[in-house]
């Protein structure tokens, strides 16, 4: 497949999947999808967001024309092996962040790519030091509204990252779009490195 040929469909309607997906120069279309997001009883952290990355895209592969590839992303926030998801409130917010606070978790961000009946995935693992959090940080944060819809209850491409004393791994994978692993799974559609660093045509 050629870029000018590709029919591409990000199965998401994250503002900050897009605005990743879009460094590339490719065109393409958003879909949106709707998936259970709860972990099995037992299942890992990687399985958890390997499944829901791969439920997504062939949701949306089951949606879109048969020439289409989908691309879907899920990422989470993971702290002694416990999945946070988003916040449900204002209270459950400050517990997030309260058990982030001075510690390292990890961020988990799988891609999942299907074209035809092909289907290649991908898994981004980042580590993330936040610094000690004030209770008062952690209110007026959640007064900004930013971590509202969050993994994690926090944004590292906005404020949160007001939080973070180290990263090790992707900026951002921990955004939701982890664009290396992206990359190399984009090659399977005939879309190098070189091409995806220059833009592609439309």
């Amino acid at each position: 497949m050629q870029a000018k040929d590709l029919n591409l469909i990000l199965a998401s309607t994250s503002p900050r999947r897009r605005e990743l997906l879009g460094r590339f120069g490719l065109p393409f279309e958003v879909l949106a999808v709707e998936v259970e997001e709860r972990p099995r009883s037992g299942e890992a952290a990687e399985d958890y967001v390997r499944r829901v990355a791969s439920d997504k895209s062939g949701q949306g592969r089951a949606m879109a024309p048969e020439e289409t590839a989908v691309l879907a992303a899920d990422t989470e926030v993971v702290l002694d092996g416990h999945i946070f998801g988003k916040p449900q409130g204002p209270e459950h917010a400050r517990e997030m962040l309260g058990r982030l606070s001075g510690r390292t978790h990890e961020v988990l961000s799988a891609v999942s790519l299907r074209w035809g009946d092909r289907h290649w995935e991908a898994l981004s693992v980042s580590r993330v030091r936040f610094r000690d959090i004030f209770p008062q940080e952690i209110d007026a944060y959640w007064a900004s509204g930013e971590p509202a819809d969050k993994a994690g209850a926090y944004a590292i491409q906005g404020r949160g990252e007001l939080f973070v004393a180290e990263l090790r791994g992707s900026f951002s994978g921990v955004m939701g779009l982890p664009l290396l692993e992206t990359a190399r799974l984009l090659q399977h559609l005939g879309l190098e490195t070189e091409r995806l660093l220059a833009g592609a045509p439309p």
